[in-house]
Parts: structure tokens; sequence; C-alpha cells
């Protein structure tokens, strides 16, 4: 059956549903990503959370679904937009298909879209609502795009302990990929995982050596109401901040952001390290972005920069054991050239080991 893909600006872009019917009109915020392979480690990323990704790549779902790439335990996108996701898969450890996952979850595939002419509209007008129909008419029920706050609804409820490593690690939780937690436990940590509004006198009880702000969804702005307590966690232990976390520390400490066009989502985005001089490809999803401008008076030095477009992709302070990155250092998916983020992260445990503050 026929699928109607209602952009915001007007056009309509047709396509064929490759799963279930959903009852009512489909809506969320329509974005792309770029990469040629990783699409099951997208679809189960909290930071996509009521989002609709177009694939970019044309084949999607060819290699399958598996039991060990998802970064989450359900799918948060809110509908995928593809050329082609029915085709038959192969790999030797996949289980089913993408068209299968989806449709066991209840999410909307489409399919047999013009996926290049929508990402081309969205580079020159921006992400933007979108809603998708069995009708070229969009009905007057539909609603339209409404956004809800998305972080509550990815962060973890309960507090829970992984690993019995060296350094323990609190990790805040926006919406925390699970290979960001690997990583952590493969550098043998002890991760203790606290939903994204634990105070910092709790954080404090837990006496951790240091603090991991996770990535997550929405704009940062949202998380205003609980900076201070973040200001305090990072202000008093090592921290690191990945994506959403790298933006809050940003705003924690003064700075701002802002929403970019149309973001960077993809496995092969190139990063500057000012400090070392060298340029590594990362793996990137975030519509926001730290303004460069109002990063004089915080203390916070630029260190990563995005070669194509030159915006900030990380931070370090200048005087206490502070960095954040807006890339995903864990690398799922994408290339591992970053990982040596989670290195020096656990240097600054060691340097500030046994210390009740990172700083006098």
């Amino acid at each position: 059956m026929d699928s109607y893909i209602h952009l915001q600006n007007g056009e309509i872009f047709t396509g064929k549903w490759l799963t279930g019917i959903p009852e009512e009109t489909v809506a969320g915020e329509i974005v792309f990503f770029t990469g040629m392979t990783g699409y099951q480690e997208v679809l189960t990323d909290p930071s996509y959370k009521n989002q609709i990704v177009v694939f970019t790549y044309p084949l999607i779902g060819n290699y399958g679904i598996n039991e060990h790439d998802f970064e989450s335990k359900k799918p948060h996108v809110k509908a995928v937009i593809v050329h082609r996701g029915d085709m038959a898969y192969s790999h030797y450890d996949a289980k089913k298909s993408l068209v299968e996952y989806l449709d066991k979850w209840e999410v909307p595939l489409i399919g047999h879209v013009d996926t290049r002419a929508i990402v081309k509209r969205i580079r020159e007008q921006g992400s933007m609502p979108v809603s998708i129909s069995t009708t070229d008419k969009l009905p007057e029920n539909a609603g339209g795009y409404v956004y809800e706050h998305p972080v509550p609804m990815v962060s973890s409820k309960d507090i829970k302990v992984y690993g019995e490593g060296k350094h323990h690690v609190v990790l805040v939780d926006f919406g925390f990929k699970k290979s960001i937690l690997q990583s952590l436990l493969d550098h043998q940590c002890k991760v203790t995982v606290v939903p994204y509004n634990t105070t910092f006198d709790f954080i404090q009880s837990l006496k951790p050596d240091g603090i991991v702000l996770s990535n997550g969804p929405g704009d940062p702005t949202e998380m205003l109401p609980w900076i201070e307590n973040i200001k305090a966690a990072i202000t008093a232990y090592p921290t690191l901040g990945i994506c959403l976390g790298h933006q809050l520390i940003a705003l924690a400490f003064g700075g701002k952001t802002k929403k970019m066009l149309f973001g960077h989502r993809g496995a092969n985005q190139p990063v500057l390290d000012k400090k070392s001089g060298s340029v590594f490809m990362s793996s990137q999803n975030h519509s926001y972005v730290v303004d460069e401008e109002s990063l004089v008076t915080t203390g916070l030095l630029p260190r990563f920069i995005q070669v194509n477009d030159g915006s900030v992709e990380g931070l370090e302070h200048e005087d206490l054991p502070v960095i954040s990155v807006q890339f995903h250092p864990e690398a799922n998916p994408g290339p591992a050239e970053s990982a040596s983020i989670f290195n020096e992260f656990i240097v600054s445990l060691k340097r500030n080991s046994g210390r009740e503050k990172a700083y006098a």
C-alpha cells in the first residue's frame, strides 16, 4: 500500500509501507543518517528518540538484525525511511530481517522512497516536522508533530551497578548507549548508572572517582533546571561528557548552544584534535552544537573541531580535569579512532585518586 510523507514545507513524497500500517498518522522530526552500515545501532540509540530517520545509503537491511549490536533494549526512532529495506539479508550472525524487527516493535518502515530528494530538502531547509499517512491529503485530525522532552523518556528510572573495576565511575544517564557502558567496563571501571535528575548530594554519597555525562536526545537547554546540579558534580570530580553531556558541560560553565540546520549524523565525520594536530574520523549524532563565541569567559577551550564546517566538537577545561566530545568515542557505529578519549579520562581518574575534590 502507498504511503505519503508530508513535509512541513508542503511537499509530499510517496513510498510503500514495508511494515504493518499504523492506525494513526505518524509524526516526528525528520533527520538523515549518512552511514553505509550501522542501522541497527542507529535504531536503538536513545538519542534518536521520536525522530524519523532517513538513511541516505540506498540498501538498508542487507545484513539483517543480530543479537549483539543493540545499543538499548528497543528501537527509539519514530519511523524509518529508506530506498530499499525489504531485500533478502545475508550474514552469519543475523537472526531476523529489518522488516521483521521493526514490525515486531510497531515502528513504521517506509520503502521505495526517493531518499536522495528528501535529504536534499533537509540539507537546504533544515530538519523539520513531518507526518506519514495513507493518503496524499493530510487528515485534519493528524495533529501534526507535538514535541515532548525526550530525556525523561529514555533515562534510567533506577540505579544500577556494573562491574568491579579499579575505578568507580558514575554514569549520569540522559539516554546512554550500551557501548559507552561497555567501554568503561573494558577500562576496568566499576560503573554506577544513575537517572538524569540524580542530586549531587546522592552522587557524592556514592564516592565516585569520576563522572561521565552520557549522550541523549533533545535540546540541551531543556536540562537547564538541573544545570546547577550538573555543575556541582562536574566541578567536584574528573568528568567526561559525550554528545549531550558535552553540551551540558558548556551550559554548566556559562556557554551557549544552538541548533544546526540539519546536524551531523553519520559514521564518517572528520574531526581535528588541536592538541595533537591529528585528524580522525568519528561517529556522530546531534542537532545542537556549542556556540564557540560563548566560551570566552567559561574556562573551556575548544579542543576538537569539525573539519567540514568548523563547529566545536569537544572541549577541555583550562584548570579542571573536565573533557567533552560531541562525537561518540565508543564508535558504534563507526571508526574506533577516537576511543583514546576513554584512556585520557582514565588517566585523569588516576591523577585525582584519593582526593575529595579534583581541585583545591
